[in-house]
Order: C-alpha cells, then sequence, then structure tokens
C-alpha cells in the first residue's frame, strides 16, 4: 500500500510557524514517497473553531504550496460515525458510563505519578456502579463515556524516538471516549479517522507521544491496523514553552500579508528540520531532500531575532 499521510489542525486560532512545519514534513513525507497526502478538520471544539480561523488555515497551506489529493474530512460532519464506533465499543462491554468532576477526579488523585495530559488519573470510580445507580446519577447529570483500559505496558516503534512503552491503566486509567455534552474525543474520533482513511503514516508532534498506546488500545478494540508513527520534537519559544495560536511574528496569515516571500518561509522551517541551513528554498527543492532520518530528535527554538533575520522582517 502507498504512503498515506495528513495534517490534522484544530481551526482554533491562526496557524503558527510551528503548526506549518508539522504540515510541511506530513506533505514532504508523502511527497517523497510518491504517496497521497490528506487534510482533516478537527473542529470538535465548537466553542473554540472559527469560520474565519478555517478560512486562514485554507489559504496559509495554499501559500505555501501544501496542497491535498482528497476533499477535506471535517470531524464535525462526523457525529454519526463516532456514535456507530462508540456503540459497538458499547456492545462489547469496553466503555461505562462517568458521572465524575474534573474536581471530584482531582481530590480522588493520590499517587504522585498520576498525571496525564488528560489530568489526573482516573482511578476507576464509576466502573463498578450497579446498573440502578447508573440511571439514577444519569437523571441528574449527563455522563462521559470511558474505554476500559487494559493493564500492562503498550509499546510501538516509532520513526523518530524508537521504541516507546507506557502502562496507559498505571498511567492515565480508563480514559474518555465520549465527552459529558454527546461529543466524541480526541482519542477516540483521530483513531476512527485515520482508519476511515486509511492513514498508514502519522507524522505529528512529540507532545502526541504519549496518546499513542491509548489509541493503540481503540485500534485494537475497533479491529483496526494502527498506522505507522512520527513524532517530531516541538518548536519551542524563548521561554521554553510550546509556540501557542497567537497573533504576531509566529503567525503564518501576517507573514502572507505582509508580503514575505514563501520561500523564505519554507527555508526557515527547512532549517528547524534538518532539511536547509535557512537560505530560501522551493518546496519541491524539499521533496528532493526529504529524510526521516534527517529530522531532529530535540526540540527546535525560535529565537525571535534569528526568525525576523531568516525572513527579513524589520
Amino acid at each position: 500500500m502507498s504512503l498515506r499521510g495528513r495534517f490534522a489542525p484544530s481551526p482554533t486560532g491562526r496557524i503558527h510557524l510551528g503548526n506549518a512545519r508539522s504540515a510541511l514534513l506530513g506533505w514532504l513525507q508523502a511527497r517523497a514517497a510518491g504517496g497521497r497526502f490528506l487534510l482533516r478538520i478537527e473542529d470538535l471544539d465548537r466553542a473554540r473553531c472559527k469560520p474565519a480561523f478555517l478560512e486562514d488555515l485554507y489559504r496559509d497551506l495554499t501559500w505555501l504550496g501544501l496542497d491535498w489529493d482528497e476533499p477535506p474530512l471535517v470531524q464535525s460532519q462526523r457525529e454519526d460515525i463516532y456514535r456507530e464506533a462508540l456503540e459497538r465499543l458499547e456492545r462489547m462491554g469496553r466503555v461505562y458510563p462517568c458521572f465524575c468532576t474534573r474536581a471530584e477526579i482531582a481530590r480522588a488523585a493520590s499517587a504522585p505519578h498520576g498525571l496525564s495530559d488528560e489530568g489526573p488519573r482516573y482511578p476507576g470510580t464509576c466502573a463498578p456502579l450497579a446498573p440502578e445507580v447508573r440511571e439514577e446519577r444519569a437523571r441528574m447529570r449527563p455522563p462521559a463515556l470511558r474505554f476500559q483500559a487494559l493493564p500492562g505496558e503498550w509499546c510501538f516503534e516509532d520513526g523518530l524516538h524508537g521504541p516507546v512503552c507506557q502502562d496507559v491503566a498505571t498511567a492515565v486509567g480508563d480514559f474518555v471516549v465520549r465527552r459529558n455534552d454527546g461529543v466524541a474525543s480526541y482519542q477516540l474520533a483521530v483513531v476512527v479517522d485515520d482508519a476511515a482513511s486509511g492513514i498508514t503514516d502519522v507524522l505529528r508532534g512529540d507532545d502526541l507521544l504519549s496518546s499513542t498506546p491509548r489509541q493503540l488500545q481503540l485500534y485494537e478494540a475497533l479491529g483496526v491496523t494502527p498506522p505507522r508513527f512520527w513524532h517530531v520534537p516541538l518548536v519551542l519559544g524563548e521561554d521554553g514553552k510550546r509556540l501557542a495560536k497567537r497573533e504576531g511574528a509566529f503567525a503564518v496569515a501576517e507573514l502572507r500579508e505582509r508580503g514575505i516571500a514563501v520561500e523564505r518561509v519554507l527555508g526557515l522551517l527547512a532549517a528547524w528540520s534538518g532539511l536547509g541551513d535557512g537560505t530560501p528554498v522551493t518546496g519541491d527543492a524539499l521533496i528532493r531532500r526529504f529524510r526521516p532520518e534527517l529530522l531532529p530528535r530535540t526540540p527546535v527554538v525560535a529565537r525571535e531575532e534569528l526568525l525576523k533575520e531568516a525572513l527579513g522582517l524589520d
């Protein structure tokens, strides 16, 4: 099967150069392999996702020359698909309703290692509730649905980090696959969508590295072969924190609107990716240069003075 990659942004703000780098690397991986590159719009957070940001996203990717090969898959249009997956997991007895609030989970957390990107480790409070108790609580508060994490280490070979293992049950506990507002969680939606799109290779930021064992458990439960994973270290600001979507020098839309040459932007992104020295470059030239083994294994710091110099900013 030919390589099928994707870029899956959330239109919650103008994309910054760190987002653009992830999109570029996914595009290069697909184009260098003669594969296909797909775009998915992860807009399940209705409150934060705005049409204006989505319009900017399309303009930014087009300006950068990062074309996609199929119509974008839009998560907000796929509620029925996620519901079918959840019903399948329910029939298998792999999910259960959870009525706990964040505050209740935080109070219940006692182990110092019990903290993940979802917050404190979930201690399984609602797992043993009797059916009549669940019915009573559901009348007072709509429940989330949690997936019962299997014990033991789940391991995979990351294309950049090598072997990665995590005991999901110990590190995270049973995790949310449907929020209490009825919306599918990120962990479920990404698995269902990557499977439906036939994605073979997921290249994304390594802030999602710890999510992968959870997703692998979902792939297995749903009977789907998982893709290969490539988790690229992030671009950080000078304060050591990951770049955030915001207005300013790091916003791709602002660079586009200021008339910055796209080759300058690609040259900077290439330098951050081990594929160039910062001089202007075209996308076609980067396709010829791309080798996964050249990608960095440590975070990149976006120093503002050097960034301005590379982009020719005053």
